[in-house]
């Protein structure tokens, strides 16, 4: 296999959330899955959504599927959500979506997208952090603010953070707003986004490299970028991503997510070559309309990719692995 050569073969949707008894009776919704490798079987976090009755609308928790190493079979669904919303007026007071997770020592890291609503516009986000001592079944916040924010150049919707930790430093690749647009009068504002990267000595404090858009757009100014992640193969990194247009990418699959591939040989200037991944939608099948929420992770010596497909993972998430 070359170093860009990346192909990868699906197998199929591995977890559908309608099928399970989830936390705060959420019935639908796994979305950006993580995963957690232990010595016998992998954890596999997402974010579900139950419904607020006060307002009507949405919101989102993190839950976990614990899976043999198999990837098919279903050990333990989570009786219990592993971090609970933020408080009054706090960052993540209306869900979590999505949280990353990282061994750092004998903890667990767990990198938290915060939502909290606006009115102007339908929400806003930022990063926070939570730690787990008991092997990731629960997360304790280290405060009720966020460790990553919307700054001068970086204005609304600081989410999505990816984390990894090479030699004595923290590296977060993340997502960050450039605004807010409506493609008409009419329409509902609709968020523009793109890809950042930060370091830290401590995974506490950190430093951005402010509002530097690391990946290339290939759809024009408005692409939306989301949720990297990346993994290392043969001396060269890679990042995979998810990429859609501005408005209009709800109902309209030509407008949806796809995956996108990017690669680096310094964690800091990246080349976009989405040609070279070898993966895409499949006619008639549950991601026919989307992909999103890409995670590449190893497990036994071999590398997949959990990922959403249509409607968001309304219904779940499949697998893919790289040949």
């Amino acid at each position: 296999m070359t170093r860009n050569g990346l192909k990868w073969k699906k197998l199929g949707k591995i977890f559908d959330p309608t099928e399970f008894s989830l936390p705060h009776g959420c019935k639908q919704f796994a979305q950006a899955p993580q995963a957690l490798v232990f010595d016998d079987f992998v954890r596999i976090y997402f974010s579900t959504r139950s419904w607020d009755e006060r307002d009507a609308k949405y919101l989102s928790h993190v839950a976990f599927v614990d899976m043999k190493k198999n990837l098919r079979d279903v050990i333990r669904i989570s009786e219990h959500t592993v971090i609970g919303l933020g408080k009054l007026g706090c960052f993540d007071e209306h869900g979590i979506f999505p949280m990353n997770v990282v061994r750092h020592g004998s903890a667990v890291y767990g990198y938290t997208s915060g939502v909290n609503r606006r009115v102007s516009v339908p929400a806003d986000g930022a990063i926070g952090l939570a730690i787990s001592h008991d092997d990731g079944w629960t997360f304790q916040r280290l405060g009720d603010g966020p460790v990553l924010a919307p700054s001068l150049h970086e204005p609304c919707i600081v989410v999505d953070p990816f984390v990894r930790i090479y030699g004595d430093t923290f590296h977060m690749w993340y997502v960050f707003g450039i605004g807010w647009k409506q493609a008409s009068t009419e329409a509902a504002p609709d968020r523009v986004y793109k890809i950042g990267h930060a370091v830290s000595g401590d995974g506490v404090n950190w430093v951005k490299e402010e509002a530097r858009q690391i990946i290339a757009s290939r759809l024009g100014e408005d692409e939306c970028q989301a949720l990297p992640t990346v993994f290392d193969l043969d001396g060269r990194s890679h990042m995979f991503f998810c990429y859609r247009q501005a408005s209009d990418f709800r109902k309209n699959r030509a407008r949806g997510y796809r995956i996108g591939h990017a690669y680096s040989d310094n964690l800091k200037d990246w080349t976009r070559q989405d040609d070279e991944m070898a993966i895409d939608i499949t006619e008639g099948a549950w991601d026919a309309d989307m992909m999103c929420y890409p995670h590449v992770f190893e497990c036994d010596g071999r590398i997949y990719m959990l990922y959403n497909g249509n409607e968001f993972g309304r219904y779940g998430f499949g697998l893919a692995v790289l040949e």
